[in-house]
């Protein structure tokens, strides 16, 4: 595998630059995992572990050091609602395994009991917070919400990459309160891959980009082309692009919507006059992956390349009829010598299921983190840790 520079961190602290023994540590985790149905005893199980396996390397650490811990995430989409099939019950049943000691699963994330379980932690010892969402202030960066928050501990971390685009009191509003403030190491590993292809990537520089709407990522596609030498086009994507050349979508196929196949035009309009080569599909597997011709079209194509990043399968890589594309040139790209980055969560799974995971060297743990990192202005939950306390207080005076 490839390896990169050191990462454009600006002055954010890591965990390993604080101290941190016998201080309460807040870390907002994304252990937002698919869970299964009910079992016969009531309980629901996590299905896919990765998310809380990746931060496991902060949270060890940290109880290395002795350091209290208080874990906060959220889970799915409850609405600001307790309802019992988004609770963390799961997660923390898994971490508890894979930590090889106690986790204890508070019954909420903010009040007087949970403030009174936050000073009874010991050193070492790990407390995860219930849903987040289960309050709707969570998504609404509501302040006195934060607060209630901050005051569960004396250092803050963050380690949610996926989460980091979100403005949200537990990754905006609390850290604005809380001085001592750092990222983990999940988050660390994340911007050691990424700012690469936004400031320095290796040449040349090759984005392969599938999914289904090119107007969701139009904003990414117009700053990577800043440092891109040519895109790669797949999955319902090409839809648009076809139609944008006047080639006919097989019937039964996803169709591409109007906004979609006018900015399939300008992007192919730009690139035209960047003199930047943008691949589309030349046969297709009736409209649900991309053809034989495409597949070595492309794994040719990507074999001179020095770094590569990808986002969206080429295809309905679920069924095994339309995985071709996807599986192949996964298989092709992981044995390539270039700096392989893959981002979206649909992407990472594909990735997985191909069997060569290990052979990329970064597999995101974000998607539309990843997404408008790339687009170059930063995310809120991440350029909040490069801010002191005084300079907050500085710009809350001229609010």
């Amino acid at each position: 595998m490839a390896t990169t520079s050191t990462q454009n961190t600006g002055s954010i602290k890591s965990i390993r630059d604080l101290e941190i023994t016998g201080k309460t540590v807040f870390i907002r985790v994304d252990f937002n995992v698919p869970t299964s149905k009910p079992d016969a005893n009531g309980e629901c199980h996590v299905e896919d572990d990765n998310r809380i396996v990746e931060a496991l390397p902060t949270i060890k650490y940290a109880i290395e050091k002795g350091a209290k811990l208080i874990l906060a995430s959220h889970l799915g989409r409850p609405d600001g609602k307790r309802k019992p099939e988004f609770s963390l019950a799961p997660v923390a049943r898994r971490l508890q395994v894979l930590l090889g000691q106690d986790v204890t699963l508070a019954d909420d994330c903010v009040g007087d009991g949970i403030e009174l379980m936050a000073k009874s932690l010991k050193n070492g010892q790990v407390l995860l917070l219930e849903n987040l969402r289960f309050h709707a202030e969570e998504e609404e960066n509501e302040t006195a919400f934060a607060g209630r928050l901050a005051r569960l501990a004396q250092v803050y971390i963050n380690d949610a990459f996926g989460t980091a685009h979100r403005k949200h009191a537990s990754t905006y509003g609390v850290p604005v309160l809380v001085p001592v403030k750092g990222m983990g190491f999940l988050i660390e590993k994340e911007l050691k891959f990424l700012d690469p292809l936004l400031h320095n990537p290796k040449k040349p520089f090759y984005a392969v980009l599938g999914g289904a709407k090119v107007t969701d990522k139009i904003k990414t596609i117009e700053s990577l082309m800043r440092s891109v030498d040519a895109f790669l086009i797949g999955g319902a994507m090409a839809h648009a692009f076809w139609a944008a050349k006047g080639i006919t979508v097989p019937q039964g196929a996803k169709q591409p919507k109007p906004d979609d196949v006018e900015a399939a035009r300008n992007i192919m309009r730009e690139a035209e006059k960047k003199e930047m080569k943008i691949l589309i599909p030349d046969d297709t597997n009736l409209g649900f992956d991309i053809g034989e011709e495409t597949i070595k079209k492309y794994i040719d194509f990507l074999g001179s390349a020095k770094t590569i990043f990808w986002n969206g399968p080429m295809g309905w890589f679920e069924k095994p009829e339309y995985s071709a594309g996807t599986f192949d040139i996964a298989k092709a790209v992981a044995n390539f010598s270039a700096l392989k980055v893959v981002g979206g969560g649909d992407t990472v799974s594909a990735i997985k299921n191909s069997g060569v995971a290990d052979k990329f060297d970064h597999l995101s743990t974000g998607g539309g983190a990843v997404l408008e990192y790339l687009e170059g202005h930063g995310l809120p939950g991440i350029e909040i840790l490069k801010q002191t306390t005084r300079q907050l207080a500085t710009e809350q005076k001229h609010l």
